[in-house]
């Protein structure tokens, strides 16, 4: 019996922990975002405003794609949701900044401004890319 095999069920144990807790996150994540953010997400999405799905999108994909490379690259669990947290901070902050320069942005949202959605979500996976690539070993 070959003694370096690979042992397959801790790591698919490990992958379930690991992505189930990523999962976790990301429902905390939109769960504090849509409470930050004075405009509601999926209200205006189920009534079709295309502008607060392209934000959201756009926050949850700017999440996302730092929580992937702590997923990635973390050598615990507490490294993973130290740069998720990390990641859900940066994401609160570049909301604010992009209200900074869009004082109007959450009522333009509100009544489907598309650009406005293009903007926040832009902002966000921006932030979200330079988070995950600031991300070091």
């Amino acid at each position: 019996m070959d003694t370096t095999s690979f042992d397959y069920s801790s790591a698919i144990a490990a992958h379930l922990v690991y992505f189930g807790i990523a999962i976790v996150a990301t429902v905390i994540f939109v769960a504090i975002y849509v409470t930050v953010t004075p405009h509601r997400e999926f209200k205006l999405i189920r009534q079709g405003n295309i502008a607060a799905a392209i934000s959201l999108g756009g926050a949850l994909i700017g999440y996302i794609i730092p929580l992937a490379k702590a997923v990635a690259q973390s050598e615990s669990m507490m490294d993973m949701l130290l740069w998720s947290a990390v990641a859900l901070v940066a994401q609160l902050v570049v909301y604010g900044i992009a209200r900074l320069i869009l004082p109007t942005l959450s009522s333009d949202v509100h009544e489907g401004k598309v650009a406005s959605g293009i903007f926040v979500a832009a902002m966000s996976i921006g932030i979200g890319l330079l988070n995950a690539a600031a991300m070091t070993e």
